[in-house]
């Protein structure tokens, strides 16, 4: 599976993250290699008025990806933003066989005379684009991961019972940063009641040692008591967080059993079988097979989404947005506008 291993941070600063927060300054004329500028702008390559000025043919080399190919990606991950304007101003050609560098301008509109250039490039077979790391390229860039999902993502599940507008989150109930975001994933339950919101147990056991045991025995409530008790125990859980201890991990569990409403030692017992321990397996390797590495982390119909680095506003508006490309049609819901 193509992997979205630690392209987080490159997607998201690129099309989340407010153009404020990063250096600015007014564009300049891209060089060509070797290459003297013309000496009146060519038409060949026109765009619409901009503040980027007229596009030179001397910057498009490359044989692929097109201009329009390169757009549509960019509509994918920025649409959402109706703030956010760009101009694809190269696609050129390397050394490397195959692949291309694509520079492109960005603004803002509320932002006169500030630019932004953002530099990927695209791999041979134009399935792929590489910044700080790897995420698929395309038109739909997004359709793998989401057709992944939707064939294994089968963790604990709140809201619509199909998988039309399907929010997955990578969650580790060890994990300080996990415990932060259910207030957005509790947010997103409420504010699209059209999508169904799975929690996939990713523990990171090199770092949370009890994170695994914790994620069977929330399978096994799930399986003795249905979904809501899950989330009633994770919740549970998620509240006492830091006696999730070698010490104190079996007690800290028991009690969060029995708030959810099971038997803590059928429960426990329940946990250390082999068809458990195989589900949760199994749910690692879902976020393996994605690229994940790090918790918490949402995906929206396929789009990779970490959160804790997103208000929830923006994640609200892209989720809203990813669901309207996909032919879901929903609107954003009046909500909560800060969220600790």
């Amino acid at each position: 599976m193509k992997t979205y291993r630690q392209i987080a941070a490159w997607s998201l600063a690129v099309s989340m993250l407010s153009l404020s927060a990063a250096a600015q300054a007014p564009s300049k004329p891209l060089t060509a290699p070797n290459t003297p500028a013309p000496s009146a702008p060519a038409a060949a390559v026109a765009v619409p008025a901009s503040p980027f000025g007229p596009v030179n043919p001397k910057f498009f080399t490359a044989a692929s990806p097109t201009v329009d190919t390169v757009n549509a990606f960019l509509k994918q991950l920025w649409g959402f933003d109706a703030n956010r304007i760009w101009s694809v101003a190269a696609i050129l050609s390397t050394n490397a066989p195959g692949v291309s560098k694509v520079v492109v301008f960005v603004a803002d509109k509320t932002q006169p005379g500030k630019t932004q250039q953002t530099v990927f490039f695209t791999t041979p077979d134009g399935h792929h684009a590489i910044a700080d790391g790897v995420i698929d390229f395309g038109a739909s860039p997004f359709g793998d991961a989401r057709k992944l999902l939707q064939a294994r993502a089968d963790g604990p599940a709140r809201g619509a019972a199909g998988k039309e507008l399907l929010i997955v989150e990578f969650s580790d109930l060890q994990c300080p940063r996990c415990k932060d975001a259910q207030p957005l994933m509790d947010q997103l339950v409420t504010d699209f009641p059209q999508a169904r919101v799975v929690f996939q147990n990713f523990p990171l056991v090199e770092i949370h040692p009890q994170a695994f045991q914790a994620a069977a025995v929330g399978l096994c409530v799930r399986k003795a008591k249905g979904d809501l008790a899950f989330f009633k125990f994770a919740q549970g859980v998620f509240d006492v967080q830091a006696a999730l201890t070698a010490q104190d991990a079996v007690s800290t569990l028991d009690t969060a059993i029995t708030r959810a409403g099971g038997d803590p030692t059928a429960i426990m017992a329940c946990s250390k079988t082999q068809p458990i321990t195989d589900a949760v397996e199994a749910s690692i390797q879902v976020a393996k097979d994605l690229g994940a590495d790090s918790t918490p982390l949402l995906f929206v119909n396929g789009q990779p989404i970490p959160l804790g680095n997103v208000p929830y506003e923006v994640l609200k508006k892209l989720v809203a947005y990813r669901a309207n490309q996909d032919g879901i049609p929903v609107s954003i819901q009046p909500s909560l506008k800060t969220l600790k």
